[in-house]
């Protein structure tokens, strides 16, 4: 369950659900590699200022529940994950690295997304709404707009 971090002059509550796949989609996730990845997370935690708050494998996939402080961008979260991770993996786990024709572990894609301890976007639309004696939208947009 992710918690309210308290810092100086903050308390954030940032969750996110993260997913890395493997290089090449390969199946290489099994019960030993499990272990050590979540063993390899679990010392992050100590060293970082990130939470597992859960941890899913698939045969070719993972899917993370991180909980972070705003210091932290995703990009740098998926960073240290992943550079972290994958060396440790190897090093522990060397048959994978020549599952993976000795190359990378993670492939250079993600997916990431924030996900809300209170609601989704309607729940918080709502909850917004409901604040002091008169709400006035200012704007909204639910076009995305092509850059």
């Amino acid at each position: 369950m992710s918690e309210y971090i308290h810092k100086r002059h903050n308390v954030t509550t940032l969750l996110y659900h993260l997913v890395f796949p493997a290089k090449y989609r390969r199946a290489v996730f099994d019960k030993a590699i499990d272990k050590r990845l979540g063993d390899v997370c679990l010392e992050l935690e100590k060293r970082y200022q990130l939470k597992f708050l859960e941890i899913g494998t698939d045969e070719d996939h993972v899917h993370f529940l991180v909980q972070s402080v705003p210091s932290y961008s995703v990009t740098k979260l998926v960073t240290l994950i992943k550079s972290i991770t994958a060396s440790e993996i190897f090093r522990l786990c060397p048959h994978v690295k020549k599952q993976l024709w000795g190359g990378e572990f993670w492939s250079d894609g993600y997916f990431a997304s924030t996900v809300g301890r209170h609601g989704d976007e309607h729940t918080i639309r709502n909850y917004v709404k409901g604040q002091g004696k008169e709400y006035q939208k200012l704007h909204e947009d639910r076009q995305l707009a092509l850059f």
